[in-house]
Parts: C-alpha cells; structure tokens; sequence
C-alpha cells in the first residue's frame, strides 16, 4: 500500500488532503512525507511509525540511543548531512544507520564504501538526525575552541581577521547561523552587555539563551556580520539596515540584519527568512474555514482595500504574499512597493522603498498607479499620505493589498479616522480587515490530555465551549509534556489565530455615519462575526494550541 492509503486508513488524513499533497509535490518536487509534515498535517513521528509498518524498518527515538563514537567517526560530515544520516553502532561487521529515508541506495552504496560494512538502516526523524550531526560533529572546531583561538591579548587588525575566511570568527558567525537554521530560529539577537555579549535564538516566538560570548570578541564579531551584509564598518553611531544572502545545506537562507548603537556597543539582529520553504497557500494559513472562504471570497473581487492588522512578527506579510500567490496569473499585473523586500515571487513587479533617495511607500503608490496595474499590494499604511493614495486607488479600480497596526479588525477602522480619512471615504473603499497573531502549536510528539484547569473551564464556558472539551473523564485539554522533539517547552511551530471583519452594505452605512465602533461591532457580531479569542479558544478547544498561548497573544474581549 501507499504511504498515502496508510495514512487514510489509520485515520490521520483524509483521502482530499491526500490528493491537495500530490498535485502540490508535482509542483515542488518535494517528497510526499515532507509536504504533508511541512503543513501540519501529521507528525514526524506519525509518518515514521505509517513507514515502519510499510517498509518493515525499526524507529529509534535519538535522544534515547547512545551512539558509538567511533562508528559516527567512520562517516564524514559532508554525507551526513548530505543525506541525512548517522551511524549508531557497528558490531560484526555491520554498521546500524540512522535514516530519515532507508530507501535511499546512493546513500547507503556511499557509506558501504566509506566504512566497509553492509548498512543497516533504522528509521528516525529528520529533526532528531539534524540535532544528532550538530552535537557529534559540528564544524571541525567546537565553539568553544574558536573563543579559545581568539586570544585578547593579541590585538591585530579586526577588520582583516574579519575578512580572513579560515578565522575563527568566520566559523563561529557560520556555526552561528547554521545552528540556528536547524533550529527553525527566525532571529539571532547578538545583545551587549558590560562583560560579555550574549547570542540569543527566537524559535516559534520565543527568545531563549544560546551563548555566553567574552567581551573582547565584540569588536571583531561586529565587524563580520557588518562585511557579509555590506554594511559600513566605521560607521558605529547610526544605526544601520543590510542583507545577506547565503547557502546552506543546500537551503538558500535571505537575512536581513538591523544594527542599533547601544551604551556597551552595537547591537545586531539578523531576521532569517528561509526561501526555499516557499509561499504558503491561503488554505495553509490556519483560517477557519467560515473565515477562508471570506478571505477567499474578497481577494476575488475587482476593487476594494484588504487590509491585514497586527504587531510585528505576527504573520501578516505572510499572509499577504499567499493571497497575491493565488490571485498571481497572466491575466492581471500585480506591483508591490515593499520595505523591504522580504520574498522575490516571479510575475510580480516588486519595488524597494528607499527613503535616502526620496521613495517612499507613498510616492511608489502614485508612481506604481501610473503602470497601469489590476492589484497593488502597499507594505504597510504608516501615514495620512499612503492610506489617502491606497484608498482613492481602490475607488478607481484598483484591488489594493496593505497592513496596518491596529490590536484588532474593528479598531482598524478608528485607525483610519485618526489618520484623517473622510468616513465616506472608507466605507465606500474598505473591503476586508484580517487582524491575525501567532500562537505556538502544542508538539504532536507529546501531547497528551489533561485536566482542565481552573481559569480554561471558565473560560471555555464564557464562550460557550465548555462541551467541546467534556468527555467521559471530564473536561479535559490537551497540553505538550515536553520531549526531545521540542527542546523539552511542549510546543513545536507556530500557527495563527484570526478575526476577518467582512464589510457589507449596512456596515458601510454605519460607517459613513460616524455612528462609532461599538455599533459597527454589535452589527458584526450579528452577522457572524468571530473574535480572535473566540477563534483562538476554538483551537484550544480542537487540541492545536493551549489557552496560554491564546492569552499571551489576544486580549480578553
């Protein structure tokens, strides 16, 4: 049987969800198994026990096995991670190989050549692998020895060092940025302080410690990061804006970097954006699916304005890029003016604010208007200036695409009248308002249920969920107990939580009106409108997230 007809059989996806994966691996070329984990549809874990029952090839959890130290010698690090494996043991001339793919024969032939053993595979995770090669091979020097090998007492030329490809704070920025992208980080914070420099990694929203840098690394360390993102290295009082764009392991990784001068040096960001993991698709972004099919329904109209609303990191470029990805065809032409540019997408005209040279979102907008385009997508609506050009634009025909910071889609539209927009003016150009934050999701490898506690039965029951999580032992939710596969925290990715305020013809009315928000809102929650506490505890409710994660990213309405 297939791996697909597995899954469906043991009732972890459905037949149509089969189908959505195989006609997006045509496109991709990725491997069945990949698309369906990439997407949240079953675990890692799921996938390793449906293949252990197709192919007959024992799991191993990795953070249980202790590996021979001298059968992981016997490969090289190039074709561990080349193909995603590790030794475990060798005994009588086999050599016991754990592999995220065991159908693999370029891999297995190339170890039998390498260690002179017939392989035997076993089945583990990729994540559990990739972790597993970090902590046994690393580069050639830990990093602890490249701290060792940059003596303070030796002064000499930062900016040389810096540039000398074989030094050691070349390997460390690298190992830095490796281990980061292992660890699906979206941000490496390099934070001074008086005595020292701490790096810290952001993964699924959350900063934790990685390393302790010496105080005397500090300068040669900003000197790299500033080479390899073009930025001016003399230049120690502004804070500065640049790029880098790399390859690893095979993964071309885009970073931008952000330096801000601090009383014990500069500080320095580095945002990873991985391009190779693609646009989403809108049915992938976490929508409920009243709430899909009126996000789906308004990016399909002519004319209007479609504005997504959040705080910074919450998704909402995503969330942009994956509606101009389905609306991307011959037929129409699409321009953005972006700052920056954060995701290249072919047909589309893109263009990079630039206020040094006088090109803001606000003239890009009149200028893009110009090239006569059916859909224009601005960044974000910062000013009276933009949000006056973006909606005399989708008066004219335009289909107009932007974000804006609000804590939610009803006060989206107060936003609006601060900034000075004629209430006639936005009720007759206002579409849809999308207000989205991410949540982290609950690590399939660990879940399990529990009792409700205290403040999520009141919750639950405030909104009228209360028999959502009732079963035959009680109320009971589910929570991560932390495992290996999720560095111990019980959360693995992120997803979001959404509200979609779909503006129809009496919303319009009160709008123009100036009748005030809380009747627009009353109006709306009459139409079926759902908060994003409501959609948030819904998903709790479904076992996706907890009712910690909602609170920490949506106020109680």
């Amino acid at each position: 049987m297939r791996i697909g007809e597995l899954l469906v059989m043991n009732g972890l996806l459905t037949e149509t969800q089969v189908e959505d994966a195989l006609k997006h691996q045509v496109t991709t070329k990725k491997k069945f198994g990949e698309i369906l984990i990439d997407r949240g549809s079953i675990s890692e874990r799921q996938l390793l026990e449906v293949l252990e029952f197709q192919l007959g090839f024992p799991v191993v959890n990795m953070f249980e096995v202790a590996l021979d130290v001298s059968a992981v010698q016997l490969i090289s690090e190039t074709i561990a991670r080349k193909y995603c494996v590790i030794p475990i043991e060798r005994k009588n001339g086999k050599i016991k190989v754990a592999m995220n793919d065991p159908l693999n024969y370029d891999a297995i032939e190339e170890i039998r050549m390498a260690t002179g053993s017939s392989v035997q595979p076993v089945l583990a995770t990729r994540s559990e692998i990739e972790q597993a090669i970090s902590r046994n091979y690393g580069m050639k020097e830990s990093m602890d020895e490249l701290m060792e090998d940059m003596d303070p007492s030796e002064g000499g030329d930062e900016e040389q060092e810096a540039q000398d490809q074989g030094s050691p704070v070349v390997k460390l920025v690298n190992q830095l940025i490796q281990s980061a992208v292992q660890m699906k980080a979206s941000d490496i914070h390099f934070d001074p302080q008086e005595k020292q420099i701490i790096v810290r990694y952001r993964v699924d929203g959350v900063l934790r410690n990685e390393k302790i840098l010496p105080k005397h690394m500090q300068g040669v360390l900003t000197a790299r990061l500033k080479i390899i993102s073009k930025l001016n290295i003399a230049e120690r009082r502004l804070p500065q804006d640049g790029r880098i764009q790399m390859k690893l392991q095979h993964t071309r990784i885009d970073i931008r970097v952000s330096t801000l001068p601090s009383v014990h040096g500069e500080s320095i960001v580095l945002r990873l954006l991985d391009q190779s993991a693609g646009i989403k698709r809108i049915s992938e972004l976490g929508l409920s699916e009243n709430n899909l099919k009126a996000f789906q329904r308004t990016i399909q109209k002519p004319n209007g304005i479609v504005l997504i609303t959040g705080p910074t990191g919450s998704g909402k470029t995503s969330t942009l890029y994956s509606a101009l990805g389905e609306l991307n065809n011959e037929d129409v032409k699409i321009i953005t003016v972006e700052d920056p540019v954060e995701y290249r997408m072919d047909g589309i005209t893109q263009v990079q604010v630039n206020s040094q040279i006088g090109l803001s979102f606000a003239s890009g907008l009149r200028s893009i208007l110009r090239q006569d385009p059916n859909i224009v997508m601005v960044g974000e609506i910062r000013d009276t200036e933009t949000a006056e050009i973006a909606v005399r634009a989708s008066l004219t025909g335009h289909l107009v695409f932007s974000t804006i910071h609000t804590n939610s889609a009803i006060n989206t539209i107060s936003r609006l009248l601060d900034m000075g927009i004629d209430s006639y003016l936005i009720s007759s150009s206002l579409s849809t308002i999308v207000a989205q934050r991410l949540v982290r999701r609950v690590c399939r490898e660990c879940a399990a249920l529990e009792p409700a506690r205290e403040e999520e039965l009141r919750l639950f029951e405030s909104y009228g969920l209360l028999d959502k999580i009732k079963g035959e032992q009680g109320a009971r939710v589910i929570r991560g107990k932390g495992c290996g596969s999720c560095n111990k925290s019980g959360y693995k990715g992120r997803m979001a939580v959404h509200e979609v305020l779909v503006v129809d013809e009496a919303m319009r009315r009160l709008i123009a009106q100036n009748t005030g928000i809380d009747q627009v809102k009353k109006h709306a929650l009459s139409q079926g409108y759902v908060t994003m506490m409501m959609d948030g505890l819904k998903k709790a409710a479904g076992g996706h997230t907890t009712v910690e994660e909602v609170l920490k990213a949506v106020a109680d309405d």
